[in-house]
């Protein structure tokens, strides 16, 4: 079984990837942590690495296709990430969302960061990735029809959440 997980930063994806992992006894792939490895590699914050990405789109191919080529290569796994539910042919598709402020404090929490900073370094990255997600591939990050589920993650804890979508491994086996 193949699992995607996305969902815009903040919105949980992360957290509800490894407690799925755990219940269901299935690897977690994180696009996101390899994103972030990459930043770090070139000794760049997220925001100037979605920067020179925005300007070489073969950081993003790079990991679109390495994200295909797992998905092809395993079974059994969890694949976090944006573009996951539009790129991998998978069982269930879940799209995590939250509204801004929501996720902006998870986030400026995780980071130790402001809360305001976080709103402008979030919304100044999502806008950078739908601009080159639709420019690559003609893929709208809005467009949730290819989801099997959309969960709003500030209704329910992470644990809420991973109970509801075992439900629906459940009814999948």
């Amino acid at each position: 079984m193949i699992i995607t997980i996305s969902g815009p930063p903040g919105s949980g994806k992360s957290t509800l990837s490894r407690i799925l992992s755990v219940k269901l006894g299935m690897e977690h792939i994180s696009m996101g942590d390899i994103f972030r490895k990459c930043a770090e590699d070139r000794c760049m914050c997220l925001a100037e690495y979605g920067l020179l990405a925005k300007q070489n789109s073969d950081i993003d191919r790079e990991l679109d296709e390495m994200q295909k080529r797992i998905a092809k290569e395993k079974d059994n796994i969890i694949l976090e990430g944006r573009l996951s539910g539009f790129l991998v042919d998978a069982d269930l598709k879940i799209w995590l969302k939250a509204p801004v402020e929501v996720r902006a404090e998870r986030i400026a929490k995780r980071e130790n960061k402001p809360v305001t900073i976080a709103i402008a370094e979030t919304s100044e990255r999502e806008e950078c990735e739908r601009e080159r997600y639709l420019g690559y591939y003609n893929i709208d990050i809005k467009d949730l029809s290819v989801y099997d589920m959309v969960i709003d993650s500030s209704k329910w804890d992470a644990e809420e959440i991973s109970e509801i979508v075992m439900k629906a491994v459940e009814c999948l086996i």
